[in-house]
């Protein structure tokens, strides 16, 4: 109803959206397939907080899925994007290009962690990245076979998912994949894999199912994202290394989720000693606008021919602006250091969890890679006992109370920690505290029933 006055009636006062009402309108909108963790919707983000459109305001533990190195709305970044207004937002870099591509470019090409001089191409998605990765690979190679590992997550295309080592909810009902995709066992210790198994599977692989001498590419992730946040091993990697020199096969690191100072190194590669041919980048490389890359050795990046590569919206100005952007940020702001503390704080308060007695056997394993952690939930602290429906309950209390987290992980049992690195230690203890309780009411409402 209107209001009356001085006898007029008024048109109805709006009140604004509810996370509820929102709801029901994406159910009917926007199809299932289009997964969200909470059903809760987004008003305002600043840093390392977001407000919903209820006002409520939630401590952000999930980074976008790590693509808020930089946090939400960096000034600089920000500043950046305004600035690139003001001139142009699109031209198509295949028309007429623009410095600002060039610049990025010159500067990842610096800092790669890939063999010998560098070139690198602009695109928009980390799925689109590993596609052209691929593409790059077999026209160098002149080979069709990819090699890539169980757990895996390399994207949602169909050569993206093919690639996955996860079936559901990934690849089920939308065969046949692309052939000449192969997959073999990450080695996890947690779980009884060792590395001696996958090297001794890729020696399997050549004399039962595809000659080395028809493989493209290995194509790995140094730390598994969706898979559990995994670490691959410098061993396994330099075994990786060593047979890929030894049959010409390119080593193609997947840093979508890694790069940018998540783990403690500007990429994760430079963990295991080891460079690959080519790399993938996405996520944190533009601070929250939509920008991907490969990058690689020169020689193997020339390889397609004129027009071979490319895209209408690949490497936007937008999206240049805010990447040189955010290179600057992670440097004057010291954040390769900075998520190296994050994440020891983490853990520190992880363990402390851990070791509670009203928690016992909860927490089985506990990752860090500088400020990529993660912990994984079980039932009386074994291994082979993952605890899925703890970790949702974990997650849908945890935002009851203010703060996002994210699970992972092949069992759907691990939580990820993907705080932006430039939060305060207040706002990570903050965070942690609410994740505490959130833990202890689940398990205490578990052993109620």
């Amino acid at each position: 109803m209107g209001t009356t006055i001085s006898g007029e009636t008024t048109a109805p006062i709006e009140e604004g959206p509810t996370n509820a009402a929102l709801q029901a309108r994406r159910e009917a909108a926007v199809p299932r397939g289009l997964g969200i963790s909470l059903p809760v919707f987004a008003a305002k983000a600043q840093g390392s907080e977001v407000t919903d459109v209820e006002g409520k305001r939630y401590i952000d533990f999930g980074g976008g899925i790590a693509v808020l190195n930089t946090g939400h709305l960096h000034p600089k970044v920000k500043a950046a994007v305004q600035a690139q207004l003001e001139n142009f937002s699109h031209t198509c870099i295949q028309v007429t290009p623009y410095e600002s591509y060039i610049r990025l470019a010159e500067r990842l090409n610096a800092i790669a962690p890939v063999r010998g001089p560098a070139k690198t191409i602009f695109l928009t998605t980390g799925a689109e990245a590993v596609e052209n990765a691929v593409k790059i690979a077999r026209a160098h190679t002149g080979r069709p076979g990819v090699i890539a590992f169980s757990g895996a997550f390399h994207g949602r295309t169909l050569l993206g998912m093919a690639l996955t080592g996860k079936v559901v909810p990934y690849k089920v009902g939308f065969g046949p994949m692309p052939a000449d995709i192969y997959h073999l066992p990450f080695p996890v210790a947690y779980h009884g894999k060792e590395v001696a198994d996958t090297l001794e599977a890729i020696e399997t692989l050549f004399k039962s199912d595809i000659d080395p001498n028809r493989i493209a590419a290995f194509i790995i992730e140094p730390v598994q994202g969706e898979g559990g946040f995994y670490q691959a091993q410098p061993e396994l990697m330099q075994g990786l290394r060593a047979i890929a020199d030894k049959y010409g096969i390119l080593l193609i690191a997947d840093e979508v989720q890694t790069g940018f100072a998540r783990t403690g190194k500007m990429f994760a590669m430079e963990h295991t000693g080891v460079k690959a041919d080519l790399v993938t980048m996405a996520k944190s490389l533009a601070g929250g606008f939509p920008l991907s890359a490969v990058a690689g050795t020169a020689a193997i990046m020339d390889a397609p021919n004129v027009g071979g590569l490319g895209g209408t919206y690949g490497g936007s100005p937008l999206g240049c602006a805010a990447g040189n952007a955010v290179l600057d940020v992670i440097e004057e702001e010291g954040l390769i250091e900075r998520a190296n503390v994050i994440g020891d704080l983490l853990v520190q308060r992880i363990k402390e969890l851990q070791a509670s007695n009203t928690l016992t056997g909860i927490i089985g394993d506990i990752r860090q890679v500088g400020g990529m952690v993660a912990m994984e939930l079980v039932a009386d602290g074994d291994a082979s006992k993952p605890d899925p429906d703890l970790t949702r309950a974990l997650v849908a209390r945890a935002a009851e109370k203010g703060l996002i987290l994210l699970s992972c992980g092949v069992r759907a049992n691990v939580i990820r920690f993907l705080c932006p690195l430039t939060t305060s230690d207040a706002l990570v203890n903050e965070g942690m505290d609410k994740l505490a309780e959130a833990l202890r009411e689940c398990v205490a409402e578990r052993a109620a029933h």
